[in-house]
């Protein structure tokens, strides 16, 4: 008998890698969810022995997930595997009662490890047991097929860079870093305005960018910090004087140079290419978020466009990050999705 296991994640192709990431002789009963609400009802069905749970969804996140399974007692062994790889998500999922944590991308040896050492799976056992019983013929391809579209892909690599831009900006502020779900989304660039979806028409907001390119790829890095945070970020940097231009422009550098670098590197490795960054440039101080973005309202072009706020834990610090990459790029996205999903 194999074990009977669900993998629940709001990212196609996350459940697509998670899936390939066990061993032949656990595909045989493997079902999935797209949320926590879904994950939950299945398993107050008894459909699942073993659950691989993702942190960052809607409806029902992975951190409600565990409380619930902990308060309803459920019977289940659950193995978190999530993108946001700061130590205290880590200590947070053990206290709710995950067994263990593994990082995103999934690789297929840590999760062999993760289950021989829990006693799921015996390397051979299975597999043998398959060659006898015809029942079991058919283990690796009982799993239904999962499609995943180019959104689908973009999301799940900017879940994965921004876990280790977040992780980053944890350590050195020390401070727990809220995930959000990264929202991609083709848009005109006179529609840029629109993808930021936390500001409000009285906010004002500073802005820095940095271009990057790459062999295939191209784009800009813009991050958009609400003026109002700048004194507590100056704070938090240490900084011996809170207020000023001078200050604000500081914050906005370091900031940058922060998220930027540790969010490209994170997309450049899963793509397997190195990005070149340009220098960092102040778009603009003060000012609103149409004003801000006036500079690609002229050109007609298409943008990729991902969208990632920055909120910390307990503080009223408030960023958006947006990656925005050229129709240019799509072409080798799409190349790079289906080597993977093949």
């Amino acid at each position: 008998m194999t074990t009977r296991i669900l993998i629940c994640d709001d990212s196609a192709l996350a459940r697509k890698q998670m899936a390939r990431a066990l061993p032949e002789g656990l595909r045989g009963d493997i079902s999935f969810a797209k949320d926590g609400v879904e994950a939950l009802e299945k398993l107050r069905g008894g459909e699942a022995e073993l659950l691989f749970l993702d942190l960052n969804m809607p409806e029902m996140d992975g951190y409600q997930v565990l409380e619930q399974v902990r308060k309803e007692d459920l019977p289940v062994m659950t193995i978190v595997v999530s993108g946001d790889i700061q130590p205290e998500a880590r200590d947070r999922v053990k206290k709710l009662g995950a067994l263990d944590f593994i990082k995103k991308p999934t690789e297929t040896c840590t999760v062999l490890d993760l289950l021989v050492e829990y006693g799921v799976y015996r390397p051979g056992e299975l597999e043998d047991s398959a060659l006898q019983d015809s029942s079991l013929k058919s283990i690796g391809s009982a799993a239904p097929e999962i499609s995943v579209s180019l959104n689908d892909y973009l999301q799940e690599i900017s879940n994965v860079a921004m876990g280790r831009s977040s992780d980053l900006l944890a350590r050195l502020l020390r401070v727990f870093v809220k995930q959000p779900i990264p929202k991609v989304a083709f848009l005109a660039n006179s529609e840029l305005h629109m993808a930021i979806s936390s500001v409000s028409d009285s906010d004002t907001y500073s802005a820095v960018c940095q271009g990057f390119t790459g062999a295939g790829i191209a784009g800009e890095a813009l991050l958009l910090f609400a003026d109002a945070s700048f004194r507590e970020m100056a704070e938090m940097l240490h900084y011996d004087t809170l207020e000023g231009e001078t200050v604000n422009v500081e914050v906005l550098m370091d900031m940058s140079s922060i998220l930027f670098g540790a969010f490209l590197k994170g997309i450049g490795d899963q793509l397997d290419l190195k990005l070149g960054l340009g220098h960092p440039t102040v778009l603009g101080q003060h000012r609103q978020i149409t004003e801000l973005l006036e500079h690609h309202s002229a050109r007609e072009e298409q943008l990729l466009c991902i969208e990632i706020c920055y909120t910390l834990e307990d503080r009223d610090i408030e960023c958006d990050m947006l990656i925005l990459l050229t129709e240019d790029s799509v072409p080798f996205l799409e190349d790079r999705l289906q080597y993977l999903v093949d």
